[in-house]
C-alpha cells in the first residue's frame, strides 16, 4: 500500500501550499501562489518536485509557477483551461498522473467557471470551493454551479481529508455561530480550535456536520430560513456570508 505524506506550507496572506509525498521523496505542489516559501521547504525536507497542480486561476494559486518552473525546467505543470500559463491543459481530462501518484479531476465550477479539484484517496485538493465551515465566493459562475459542485464534494467517503487553500476556519464558524447560535457541533468545534494557528486539513465527515453549506438538504434549517429548497438555503447562506 502507498504511504503518502501529506505537507503544508503557509503562504501570502492566509494561503496554504500542499505537497503530496510519495515515498521517493518527490512531491506535488498544489497552487503555489509564491515560489520562495516552497523553494525554501524543498530544500529544508530534501524533497524533489515532480509536478504542479493548480485548481483555477487566481493569482494567489499561480503566482509561484513561473519562478518554480525557471529553479525546476522540468516540472510538469497541470491546471485548467482558464489558466494563462505554459502548462498543461487538463479540462478534458478524468484523471492526471505525476510520478506514481494519479488524482481524479473533479470539475468544481462556481469560483471561477474553469475551477477544478484534484482527489487522491483519502486526500481532496478543493482550492477555493470548499472551506472548512465554509465555501468559496462565486465570482464566475452561479449559485447553481456552486452548489453542484459542493454536492459533489460532499458524495466523496466521509474519512476523505480536505486540503483547503485559505485559512477562513474561525471567521466560517463565527458567521455559522450567527445563523444558527444553538448548533452545538459548531460552538464545540470552535471551542476545540480558537487558539489554534493552524486549523486544516479537515475530513468531510466533520465538515458535514458544522458546515452549513454542506447541510443545505436539512430540512430544519430550510424551515428555519424560509427556504423551501436546498439550493435556495445555499444561495441564501452565501449571500449573508458575503455580507458578513
Amino acid at each position: 500500500m502507498m504511504n503518502n505524506v501529506l505537507h503544508i506550507i503557509p503562504a501570502l496572506a492566509d494561503n496554504y501550499i500542499w505537497l503530496i509525498e510519495n515515498q521517493h521523496q518527490q512531491v506535488v505542489i498544489i497552487d503555489p501562489g509564491t515560489a520562495a516559501p516552497v523553494i525554501e521547504y524543498l530544500s529544508h525536507k530534501q524533497l524533489t518536485p515532480a509536478g504542479i497542480l493548480l485548481t483555477h486561476h487566481h493569482n494567489d494559486h499561480i503566482g509561484g509557477v513561473l519562478e518554480l518552473q525557471k529553479q525546476f525546467p522540468d516540472l510538469l505543470v497541470f491546471g485548467p483551461s482558464e489558466i494563462d500559463l505554459p502548462i498543461t491543459n487538463i479540462s478534458s481530462q478524468s484523471t492526471v498522473t505525476i510520478s506514481d501518484m494519479t488524482f481524479q479531476i473533479i470539475p468544481t465550477p462556481g469560483h471561477t467557471l474553469g475551477h477544478v479539484s484534484y482527489y487522491m484517496q483519502p486526500y481532496l485538493f478543493c482550492g477555493d470551493t470548499l472551506f472548512s465551515a465554509g465555501c468559496g465566493r462565486i465570482f464566475e459562475g452561479t449559485y447553481r454551479q456552486m452548489f453542484n459542485s459542493l454536492v459533489q464534494l460532499s458524495l466523496l467517503p466521509n474519512d476523505t481529508i480536505i486540503c483547503p487553500a485559505h485559512e477562513y476556519t474561525l471567521s466560517n464558524l463565527k458567521f455559522a455561530h450567527h445563523l444558527v447560535p444553538h448548533d452545538q457541533d459548531i460552538i464545540n468545534y470552535y471551542q476545540q480550535i480558537e487558539n489554534q494557528v493552524i486549523t486544516l486539513p479537515t475530513t468531510l465527515a466533520r465538515e458535514k456536520k458544522i458546515n452549513l453549506f454542506l447541510r443545505c438538504d436539512n430540512l430544519e434549517l430550510q424551515q428555519q430560513f424560509d427556504c423551501d429548497t436546498p439550493l435556495k438555503l445555499f444561495q441564501f447562506f452565501r449571500i449573508q456570508k458575503d455580507s458578513f
